[in-house]
């Protein structure tokens, strides 16, 4: 009998009209992963719009306005399994004004699928989606070259647009490239191999997912801890107990660690480790929620960090990163923000733009310093308090943060430490 093992997070990119909510609902559909009432609703939401044919977009596009307006506008999460593994999978939107919503969907994603539609081929927002996911070190990629049947499966088009996908890539860094053929709505290679696709020696989609090599993206060598709240139960017995709960997000602490607290400095032991399940646990690692307890008192609170003495991260002010702007008020050069990193809110300021980066070229506009909505630049800021921080390709949860406007209280961007 077979057995599910692993999880795999994908997250699926591309233009409008690509077919992204096509090709999952048709991944679903083809792998038994569609049950009869979920069946049942799509079929009444494709005769309610008129449809011949039943239209597999509707099955993860679920909010009114998205099937009203035949985009996808919110990251739609679905979760289905094969016999060799686990999938969520996050339909992300492909229209310009929602690449926010397409960061958050590759934040955490395994491996990214690249969806382009043939007859239109690589594209500025192709281009923005690629070169953003490959900002959260992804590990694996796959170029999807959807609509194969509207080019009459030619491999001509499919290797123009390999060649050009591979030419765009070559001047960044982007992990473990494939690039498959399919047509989502006709189904072909996606469960299965298309003999209308016989020219194509590779696997088809799902074949591929179910076999390729997942590794953790989390730091098991540098810990650190990021303290959410003081535990102060003032209960009878535990008059003096002092715990910090919160979430591992590096490393691996045990009872007996020598640990270091930031940002003051002190140093001390770890006593006890607890769990809500378990008030005693021999060690914890990412991304566990736990309360640590120390050999002494310190007055820690939330923002500060426990770490230990061999590896201590960056705390400083000043902070140099990659930021994209979610908000249609280009960036303030001198402007004044709300920087939330972990569980540390600080205010900030913009010291300085140092470029914006085209997206089409990757090349540096130094004097270009307009950073409007989705746009991509460096810049460097200075904090009212002390940031503790790790670049971005050390550790995910360390190295990144977001802005946030005072008056509006908006996420108006999101950046990565470099």
């Amino acid at each position: 009998m077979s057995t599910i093992t692993e999880l795999m997070k994908i997250a699926v990119v591309g233009s409008v009209d690509d077919g992204k909510s096509t090709l999952i609902g048709r991944m679903f559909h083809d792998s038994g992963n569609i049950k009869l009432d979920q069946l049942k609703d799509l079929n009444n939401a494709n005769s309610q719009r008129g449809n011949e044919e039943l239209n597999l977009a509707l099955f993860t596009d679920g909010l009114k306005a998205e099937r009203e307006q035949g985009i996808t506008i919110d990251v739609a999460y679905r979760y289905f399994y094969t016999d060799k593994r686990k999938f969520i999978i996050a339909d992300c939107p492909g229209h310009f004004q929602y690449t926010r919503n397409m960061v958050s969907g590759c934040s955490t994603a395994d491996v990214v699928l690249i969806l382009v539609d043939a007859r239109n081929g690589i594209t500025e927002q192709t281009r923005r989606h690629t070169f953003l996911a490959s900002l959260f070190n992804v590990k694996n990629f796959v170029l999807v070259i959807n609509k194969m049947d509207l080019v009459d499966y030619s491999q001509e088009v499919f290797e123009s647009i390999k060649d050009e996908f591979t030419d765009f890539v070559s001047k960044f860094s982007l992990n473990n490239l494939s690039v498959i053929p399919v047509a989502a709505l006709a189904g072909d290679n996606i469960t299965k191999k298309s003999e209308r696709l016989s020219w194509y020696s590779g696997r088809p989609l799902l074949d591929y997912l179910e076999n390729i090599y997942v590794g953790s993206s989390e730091n098991y060598i540098s810990a650190r801890f990021m303290v959410q709240r003081v535990i102060r139960p003032q209960a009878k017995g535990l008059e003096d107990y002092r715990g910090y709960s919160g979430r591992i997000a590096g490393g691996v602490f045990k009872p007996g660690d020598e640990v270091q607290l930031l940002p003051s400095g002190f140093k001390t032991k770890i006593k006890k480790i607890s769990t809500y399940d378990d008030p005693d646990i021999s060690e914890a690692f990412p991304s566990m929620s736990v309360t640590i307890l120390l050999e002494e008192n310190f007055d820690l609170s939330r923002g500060d960090v426990i770490v230990k003495l061999n590896d201590i991260p960056e705390v400083s002010q000043d902070v140099e990163a990659l930021i994209c702007w979610f908000d249609e008020r280009s960036m303030n050069p001198n402007g004044k923000y709300i920087i939330q990193q972990g569980n540390m809110t600080s205010r900030c300021m913009v010291k300085a733009i140092d470029y914006k980066i085209n997206i089409n070229t990757l090349h540096r506009e130094e004097n270009n310093k307009d950073i409007g909505l989705n746009d991509i630049g460096r810049v460097k800021l200075r904090t009212s308090q002390q940031l503790i921080f790790d670049t971005y390709n050390k550790n995910k949860r360390t190295g990144s943060f977001i802005l946030i406007d005072s008056q509006t209280n908006q996420t108006v961007g999101a950046g990565l430490i470099k």
